[in-house]
């Protein structure tokens, strides 16, 4: 387990992403989409029971790394497309925010709860985090879009949308750079 402390979490200690799936009677058409945020920053403060994270996301940052499935390749124009219809008609160029309010550990693992803002609404979000030896981080949280408003994207006619569940993960590590507990 890490040593307790407080840590500078952002790109430079690795990936936050989201990745999208698709529905309806024309899914075959779509594509799953994993996307990265590249600006970002988080502190977390690892101490048992009293564990607290802080998230900050530039939803503007956004970049698509891969669109699988589909009838065609993810062209630059259709990653440019999604881009600028998640800025504009999704997350309308919004930071999204988490502040944890509870946690219990054990061991290595961590169950978080708190608030997460998205797209102007703040809700619950609550997420595993695991913390093995040797400074590794690995989270994943699964964000129902209608729970903060948002409509999932649909094109033709509704024959093709943006599945209403999407996944939010992290995997990275925790750098040496941390300020120490107070005793």
């Amino acid at each position: 387990m890490p040593t307790h402390g407080t840590y500078k979490l952002g790109p430079a200690s690795g990936a936050l992403r989201v990745r999208t799936g698709r529905t309806g009677a024309v899914a075959r058409a779509g594509h799953d989409l994993l996307m990265e945020v590249g600006d970002w920053d988080a502190a977390l403060e690892l101490a048992g029971e009293a564990t607290t994270l802080t998230l900050r996301a530039d939803s503007s940052s956004l970049a698509v790394l891969e669109g699988t499935g589909g009838m065609m390749a993810l062209g630059d124009d259709d990653r440019a497309n999604i881009l600028e219809t998640i800025g504009e008609e999704v997350l309308h160029g919004r930071d999204i925010e988490f502040r944890s309010t509870a946690v219990s550990a054990e061991g290595d693992h961590y169950h978080l709860s708190g608030e997460l803002t998205l797209a102007g609404q703040t809700h619950p979000l609550s997420f595993e985090l695991e913390a093995p030896a040797g400074g590794r981080l690995l989270a994943s949280a699964v964000v129902k879009q209608t729970d903060w408003g948002i409509k999932p994207y649909t094109t033709l006619f509704g024959a093709l949308k943006v599945a209403d569940e999407v996944i939010i993960s992290f995997d990275g590590e925790l750098l040496a750079e941390r300020s120490q507990p107070q005793p």
